[in-house]
Order: structure tokens, then sequence, then C-alpha cells
């Protein structure tokens, strides 16, 4: 979920003639038209400190290194993880929380799982059973009328080196053909569910976040030419959706491959994990969401765009969102480039808790909010990061929604909103901070 760039920006559907500018799409993306406004059930089937913290309290302070899912498995044992993390499963999400997400007028969920729910190795720490409880909560989502897309998180050996690839440290998973063997297993794997529920699933992301350096972007490209071969075979009718991997937007067009059909290209978006941005003030932050829109805008004329990551987060201050025991750039507690807080006092606390968010936080937040609404929805929608979490307010959005600091329905926007009656493929920001 974390990305070490300015920039991130999210989906783009393919055509055979990607250059030239789009016509009326023969396929809408599920219930939610031209227009995707979801959730990523973040922390479920990939566990990411930062997110349940609950989970790994017990070894906060120990010499114990437990920091993401592959070390939570290697120190519990097979039987212990698995008792865990069944009872996480059962729990973490409800149906109650989906119709939640329903009602707070969102179309659709993406759900992150790992490469080992389907591609299982004896040499790996990792514990199976994730499948019936995948399933149980497509069924949930399709029960309240959303749709799903199912995201392939972590890969064999990293593709990124994040703790929410289920393994922190090195990248290594091109260092073996085994590796992208049992990724490809994996694809195949979530195809099955996905043709299983046609009506449902209307998308499979085939890789989640590959960090261009650590990787080579040629052999990236290799995967997704050969996923998509897989993938096809098994839910011709289902939207594949490939990562940008954290490239600038101008070479996105390596991703626009002659002959693809139905496929989303995946960009994420954070304003905390960098320093150009995690510096900004509250009024350029709202501002550098109009880059945000000209990116997206101008590549959906390409390739349809949609943004699967973002957050209202202006600080990185939740606990362990650097990682386990780690801390923070805005407040000095994290080493970094800047060695020190952002500012002279920079503080992180109350950041990631609403109750003590002042009147004009929270006005801005909602600012927040919209602005990126608005900008992402210039392309082809967005996923917000998180449906919830345990302490991190600023990351939970039915939190955020309930107490009216993201709006409901989505289209409910105050302070930055476009006409939604317009062209959708003109749209013109029209708001206090972005004039087009």
């Amino acid at each position: 979920m974390k990305i070490f760039r300015i920039i991130s920006t999210a989906a783009v559907l393919l055509v055979s003639f990607a250059y030239s500018t789009p016509v009326a799409r023969t396929k809408r993306f599920g219930k939610g038209g031209d227009v995707i406004r979801g959730v990523n059930l973040g922390g479920l089937f990939v566990l990411e400190p930062w997110i349940t913290p609950s989970l790994f309290e017990q070894w906060n302070g120990s010499n114990r290194k437990v920091v993401d899912e592959w070390t939570f498995c290697s120190e519990l044992g097979a039987y212990e993880c698995t008792r865990r993390l069944k009872q996480h499963w059962s729990t973490w999400v409800t149906e109650t929380d989906i119709k939640t997400l329903a009602s707070l007028g969102l179309n659709h969920v993406r759900i992150p799982i790992g490469h080992w729910a389907f591609a299982p190795d004896p040499n790996e720490p990792y514990v199976q059973g994730q499948i019936p409880y995948l399933e149980r909560i497509i069924r949930w989502i399709g029960k309240h009328g959303l749709n799903a897309v199912i995201d392939l998180h972590g890969v064999p050996g990293s593709q990124n080196g994040f703790d929410n690839s289920g393994k922190f440290g090195a990248i290594g998973w091109q260092a073996s053909q085994q590796n992208i063997d049992r990724s490809i297993q994996a694809v195949e794997g979530i195809a099955r569910v996905a043709a299983n529920y046609p009506n449902i699933v209307d998308a499979v992301e085939v890789l989640n976040e590959p960090a261009n350096w650590g990787l080579s972007v040629d052999q990236v490209i290799e995967f997704y030419k050969r996923a998509y071969t897989s993938f096809r075979k098994i839910a011709p009718s289902a939207i594949m959706i490939v990562h940008d991997a954290f490239l600038s937007p101008s070479d996105w067009h390596k991703f626009n491959v002659p002959g693809w059909d139905s496929v989303i290209l995946d960009t994420h978006n954070y304003h905390i994990f960098v320093k150009d941005r995690l510096v900004l003030s509250r009024e350029q932050h709202l501002q550098a969401t109009c880059e945000d829109a000209r990116n997206v805008r101008s590549f959906n004329t390409q390739l349809w765009t949609v943004t699967g990551e973002w957050s209202l987060a202006s600080t990185d201050c939740a606990k362990w969102l650097n990682g386990m025991e780690k801390g923070a750039r805005w407040d000095g507690s994290l080493p970094w480039e800047m060695n020190g807080p952002v500012y002279q006092g920079a503080t992180c606390s109350g950041q990631n808790s609403i109750s003590a968010w002042d009147q004009d936080t929270r006005t801005f937040f909602r600012q927040f909010a919209e602005t990126q609404m608005d900008a992402y929805e210039a392309g082809s929608g967005w996923f917000f990061w998180n449906f919830k979490t345990e302490v991190a307010d600023d990351w939970n959005y039915i939190k955020l929604a309930q107490n009216k600091l993201i709006p409901v329905p989505p289209t409910n926007r105050i302070y930055s909103r476009y006409s939604l009656d317009s062209d959708r493929w003109n749209i013109k920001l029209n708001s206090t901070w972005c004039h087009e």
C-alpha cells in the first residue's frame, strides 16, 4: 500500500486502438458504469501492522522481529497462525461492513490477497484457508449491490519489499523462474474465483505495486503479457488490471500492449511518503490534486485510468505506517532526508484521531476528500485505502464518512465539484483550487 514517490495515479482500460480518442464504451465497469467509486479491504488477507496493530502488539518492544505476515506465521507456527488468522478473517470484514459501504454510495470493493492462498509452498511459513472467507465476502458484495475487484497483493520473493507484499525486506520476485510461475498460478486461481462470480467480480489485478527500482520493468511487462493469456482463458469476460510499477505518467505508454482488450492500468496516489508532498501546506495539498487530475485526464484519453489507492493522510504519523516499531518523517522520529521534523515543533499527537481534530482540520479533510475525488474522476474513478483501520482515522473511509468528512454519497460535494451531468470525457474542474 505504501509508495515512495510523489505521484501514483491509478487504473486504465486498454482497447485495441488505445491512442485514439475514447469512444462510447461498449462494456461498463460493473455497477459503477463509467465512474468507479470504491474502497480497499486492506489488512484482511495480507496483514499490515499499521492497519491492525492489535495483531502485532505482543511483539512491540520485543527482540523478536515480527513485522509482516511471513514473520507472524513463522513466529507462531502453522497451527497457532491458522487459528489466529481464521479468527481475523471471520471478524475483520463483516456483512455489516459491506452493507455500510453500500449505504455510503460506493459501487466497488477491492480485495487484496496474497499468492500463498492460491499457490502455497511448504517452504514458506504462510498458512491457507482464505478462499472460503473470500468467497463469502464476494457473496455479501453481490447481495448488497456492489462489484468486487480481487487484487494479487503479494507474490513469491516480494515484488517491492514492503510489508504489504507479505514479506518485508529484499525485492526478490524476479530472482527465479519459479517465483514467476507461482505468481501465474496465483493469477489463475484468482481468475477461477472471478469466473465463478461473473456478475460480482468484474476485474482482477494481476500484481500490486511492483517496484521499478528493484525490478526489470521489461520483465514486469512480460509477466503481464503471460498473465493476460492465462487470465483470459479462465475469465474471458472479466477486466484485467495492471499496476504502473511506480513509473511516471510519461512512461505509462509502456503498458499499452497491442492486442489487449479490457485491461486497466492501476496507479496509486499518496501525499505523505516523499518530501515534495509531505512538506506541503494544507492549501498546497489541495492545489497538488490539480496536477493529479491533469495526469489522469491526459492518460485517460489513451488508456482508461483509475486511482486504485489514496487516502486523506497528510502526515505519516499513523502508528507503524512506515513499518513495525518505526516512527514518522513528520515529527522526525524516522530517519529521513530532512534529518528532523517537517517543521520545528511538528508533532504526531492527535494527527490520526478525529476526536482531536479542530474545525479547521475537519474542514480541510472534507476539502481534501472532495478535491481528490474530483481529480481521480477526471480519469475513470478511484478506490480509497482503507475501508477501516483500528486506530488511524485519516485512513478509515467508514469513520470519515460517518463523521461527514467524506461526502455521502460521494457525489454530494460542497467545496469542489465538476458537473456530473457533463460529458464524462470532457470534464473540467471548477473549484477554489482548480480552474480549467
